[in-house]
């Protein structure tokens, strides 16, 4: 059974500080989207391994509604062969298939296993990540043994079927401010939907430190050129920010 994480959900869960906090570069984070870019396990490995030469920093494998479970678990241990811990590679919502594939952590929603279940199954050294749409969730972050939140959606996007209206820049910095106050300055916080190439400057700006992209990065050919592309405006854009 699934737990919700909206306001006020930690109580009698035992939540205590979070955990010590795992280095997290969300910078560009390649959502590798089975519902998005087919199921091929090789293909996926050959899209994982050019968007890390191109500068790709975490990587998550996405499969929602998981029909096959060790289809699912071939697929992951093929994309962390490719990429051969050079970034680590995260599980959308399933703790089940990270623990089996020894992955380097999850990434949750908000109607996914709790973040505090979640740190008691897979340890103090997993990445746990989550999606974070509102401000009253972002009040939340303070209680969560989390690793990085992502903030979204900001922006219209094909790519998941999202019943929340976009939040746009002004609703992200908002989001950001009041996730700052809940966590301090410590905690990555990237930004997801409709983000490419012509935007990913001004969601920078708008307070992420990094961005979480499908198509802008794995569709159209070209990954790894495509990802260094990005990663040169998300880091020209976050030098600006901090000069």
């Amino acid at each position: 059974m699934s737990l919700g994480i909206a306001s006020g959900t930690g109580a009698g869960l035992g939540l205590g500080r979070p955990a010590a906090p795992v280095a997290v570069d969300l910078r560009l984070y390649g959502l590798l989207d089975v519902g998005v870019l087919g199921g091929d396990g090789a293909v996926l490995a050959d899209l994982a391994a050019a968007s890390v030469a191109g500068g790709a920093t975490l990587l998550q494998y996405r499969e929602k509604d998981i029909a096959d479970a060790r289809a699912a678990l071939a697929r992951i241990r093929a994309i962390r062969a490719a990429v051969a811990g050079r970034v680590p590679v995260l599980i959308n919502d399933r703790v089940d298939l990270a623990l089996a594939a020894g992955a380097e952590g999850v990434h949750l929603g908000q109607s996914d296993l709790h973040p505090e279940e979640a740190r008691r199954l897979l340890g103090p050294q997993a990445i746990i990540g989550l999606t974070v749409k509102n401000g009253a969730q972002a009040d939340e972050l303070y209680r969560l043994p989390i690793d990085y939140a992502c903030i979204g959606g900001v922006f219209a996007t094909t790519s998941k079927d999202n019943p929340d209206p976009p939040v746009g820049l002004d609703g992200l910095q908002r989001i950001v401010f009041r996730a700052r106050l809940a966590r301090g300055q410590g905690l990555p916080l990237g930004a997801i939907a409709g983000i490419d190439a012509g935007n990913a400057a001004s969601v920078i700006r708008a307070g992420a430190d990094g961005v979480a992209l499908i198509g802008a990065l794995f569709k159209g050919g070209d990954t790894e050129g495509r990802a260094r592309d990005l990663r040169a405006r998300i880091d020209e854009a976050l030098s600006a920010r901090t000069a």
